[in-house]
Parts: structure tokens; sequence; C-alpha cells
């Protein structure tokens, strides 16, 4: 009996031994797996360097903007290189014009603006020296330009229209473009091609000198584009990382001012599209901006419900316009349009009512008072996306979308009767301008339809797709 304990004890400790050895082993193994360098992976230009150049340069250097004769939104431009020579070098990052001029400690580019992160500039020299390849997926190459225009198998949804001032174009958000229209709808006038692929908002200045369009590409650049009317040519700058919204020109066109998705404002100075201040009262996205009437003051609405009131000088932050008690609004603002003669804004959102404000309060805030707003207007269903005034203040019309179906209005601004609700809208509705004579409406959406209404009778005028529709043949790809 005792040999038999002996035996299992010993074979249990060879056991124990062996175990022990192999863990040994294996936690040498193991270290020195540890101790080899992982392989890096080569630096993607599509998914790495592309995003960059997107973001912070491709706004000065673009096709419709090529600073130094430098074009950065494909890669065949960037290796043609500029004024200065080759954008880029392969192999050879020390004789690549790019890499000059975003590294050292005061690089020359991003012009005006705050200069690449070291981890970007040593991203970009790495991929040069690896070889500088293109590995963009042959089925995403972006071959759209203004000789190369957008071709259209469907209507595209319309986010934004805006008339101009002499009531002679009407203006309709495309993919990646501005459709230019007689604003009667007799003919496309021009095609204006950008870079951003959604264009938000499009507003003429009130001079009639420029359009500005606002938007830009989701989480790679929010642009403002500027086309002088006068010949369709094409000023734009990036201001943020994200799409920008609901551009807005003071009346006597110097400044411009538009919200974005960093919950920021941006205040740009027209004459030369530069940024004068980025303003910060918001805590979510800014969807709408106006001015007042005499320009010192900047009004905006926000999907944080709120409507809030700041300086143009020094971009300091004066009031809420809505009521701050909490429960008292019922969702986000999305839609700000300034009556056309005096300081008192209309705002609607997530609760479907338009309710009309006063911009300065003129007694102390009280808990529970919402004391700027003049009056509201019978509701529409779902959320209201847009709105506009007529030219003399005394009508607007309002575009709504609840689920799969939309709605507009046109009411009377004073004693707030509904005047006409348009018909044909079986669709989201996201853009609404009235021609600025008061005349007519035009509305557009997810349908792709324009859609031109009576002012006066209610009555649909014309409807039209703003695009040529290229049908696609059976068994094309």
């Amino acid at each position: 009996m005792f040999d038999v304990v002996v035996a299992r004890s010993t074979r249990r400790l060879a056991t124990l031994v062996l175990v022990f050895g192999m863990s040994l082993a294996c936690a040498g193994m193991a270290t020195a797996q540890e101790a080899k360098p992982a392989a890096v992976a080569p630096v993607s230009y599509y998914r790495q360097v592309r995003p960059v150049l997107q973001r912070h340069c491709s706004g000065c250097h673009q096709p419709a903007k090529a600073g130094g004769k430098l074009v950065l939104t494909t890669f065949e431009a960037l290796q043609k290189g500029g004024e200065n020579g080759a954008g880029i070098v392969a192999g050879k990052p020390d004789e690549s014009t790019l890499v000059e001029f975003i590294s050292g400690d005061k690089p020359q580019m991003p012009l005006k603006a705050e200069p690449l992160k070291k981890v970007q500039v040593e991203l970009i020299t790495r991929w040069i020296a690896e070889g500088a390849k293109d590995d963009t997926p042959a089925a995403l190459q972006d071959n759209i330009t203004a000789e190369h225009p957008p071709i259209y198998t469907n209507p595209p949804v319309i986010t934004a229209l805006a008339y101009s001032p002499d009531n002679t174009l009407l203006a309709v958000s495309g993919f990646r473009e501005i459709l230019v229209h007689k604003a009667d709808g007799s003919g496309l006038v021009k095609r204006l091609v950008g870079r951003s692929q959604r264009i938000e908002s499009l507003e003429f200045s009130p001079d009639g000198k420029i359009l500005a369009a606002v938007g830009g590409t989701p989480s790679l650049f929010g642009e403002v584009q500027f086309w002088n009317t006068a010949d369709w040519t094409e000023k734009s700058a990036n201001f943020a990382s994200d799409v920008l919204f609901g551009g807005w020109f003071s009346d006597d066109s110097k400044l411009f001012a538009c919200g974005a998705a960093d919950n920021g404002i941006r205040l740009i100075k027209v004459e030369d599209l530069t940024l004068l201040r980025k303003m910060d009262p918001h805590s979510d996205w800014v969807l709408g901006t106006g001015f007042s009437v005499d320009g010192k003051h900047l009004v905006t609405v926000s999907r944080d419900m709120a409507m809030k009131l700041s300086i143009v000088e020094n971009g300091q932050f004066v009031d809420n316009i809505t009521s701050i008690t909490p429960g008292a609004l019922k969702g986000g603002l999305m839609a700000l349009r300034r009556h056309p003669k005096n300081d008192e804004f209309m705002t609607g959102g997530s609760d479907g009512e338009p309710k009309l404000y006063k911009m300065i309060r003129t007694q102390a805030r009280q808990i529970g008072d919402d004391f700027n707003r003049i009056r509201g207007y019978a509701p529409l269903p779902g959320r209201i996306f847009t709105l506009d005034f007529n030219g003399d203040g005394s009508k607007f019309v309002v575009g709504a979308s609840a689920s799969t179906t939309g709605s507009v209005r046109i009411y009377s601004t004073e004693d707030a009767k509904l005047l006409f609700e348009l018909p044909g809208h079986t669709r989201a509705i996201f853009a609404v301008d009235f021609r600025p004579d008061g005349a007519q409406v035009a509305t557009g959406g997810f349908d792709g339809n324009v859609r031109l209404f009576d002012a006066n009778t209610g009555t649909l005028v014309k409807q039209f797709i703003p695009v040529e529709i290229t049908p696609v043949v059976a068994g094309q790809k």
C-alpha cells in the first residue's frame, strides 16, 4: 500500500514538473514574441490622407478655386502639383512641396487657419515615403466636375430653395451642385458644381450679387460657397469638419452667418470670405441664423430647443429669446426667419407650431414666462423644417414633415389666419421660399419635385423636376 501511494505521488510530482516546465517555455516564447516589433500597416491614401486634405486644404485648392494653381481634390491633381512644383514625389517627402508647405514651426499652409496636427503631418510624410500609392477603390473614384456634372437616375432630394431679389431666378439644391432655374420654371439657366455633397441652405445676398450655398460632406468638412451672379464664378472655404446649416446675409450684404454640426456659429466677412469669429452659445447643432435689421445682433436656433441672442461685434451671448422653463419647449428648433421690416423672428421645429418672437426682452425674466413670444399659429402635422416670409412680412409659408407625408401652409402673420393648405405634397418637405414680390411660393422635398404656387390663390402653377433624369438600362452596371 505504501508503495502504491509513493508511486502515485511520484507521478503527480512528475506531472507538475512537466506542466511547470511547459509554462516556462510558453512564457519564454510569449516574451520573445512580445519583443518582436509588430508590423506597421502602410498608410492609406483613401482612408487616412484624403480626409485630412478634404477637411483642411481642398477648400482653397479645388477646380473652382485653385490657389497656387494647385488642386487637391483628386490624387492625379495632387501628383501634378501647382506653380511651386510637384505636389508629391513618391518615396521622397523632402522633395514634395505638399510636405514643405505643411511642415515647420510656422507652416505656410493651411492659409489663415490652424496648422495641421503633428500626427497628421507625420502621416502624410510617411505615406509619401512609402511610395505615395493611391488605394482609392475604383467604384468610389470621384469624377464629378463642372465639365462632367452629376448624372441623375432619380430626382435628388431637395433640401434648399432661394429666389433672387429681382424675382427672375430660383436656385435649387442638387447633389454636389446648385441648379439655377428661371423663376417661372420655364428653363435651366446654370449648373453650379461644387465640392459639397450636401447643400443645406441657399441664400441670395440682398444686393443680388452673390448666391451663397452652405453645406459640406458629413464628417469631413463644412463649406460656404459664394457664387458671383454676374459670371457664376465661385469663392469657397471650409469652416468646420462637419456640415454647416442655415446661412444668412446681413441686410447690407457685408456679413454672413451660418450654424454648424459642432454646435458653433460662424460669422464671416463677405468681401474676402474670411472668418471673423466663431460663437458657441448653443449645446447642440445650430440650424438657423438671422441678423437684426441694423446688423448689430445675431439670432440663432438649435436642436437644443433654444433661440438665442448674441452681439455681432464681439460674439457675446445676451439672452435666451425663448423660455428657459424646464419642459416648456417641446423639441429642437430647425427653422428661422426674420420679419423683413422689423426685429421679429419666426421659428419652428419638433412640435410643428410656428411661433413669432420679438428679439429684445423689455422686462425682467421670470421663471415660467415666455415673454418675448408674440403669437403662435395652428400647428402642422410633424416637424417644421423650413419657413419664409413674403416681401412685406404680411404672410409666411411653412413646410413640415410627418413620417412619410408632408404639408405646406401659408398664414397671415398679423391675425394668425391660415390662408392656404398647398396641395400635392405627399412626401417630406424640406424647403420653401416666398418670391420677393410675394406673388409666388416654391416648395421642394423628398420626392425631388419643385412646385410653384400662386401665393394669392394657393393654386399650383407649375411642377417640375429640376434635373435631367437618365433612365437606367436593364442589365446596365
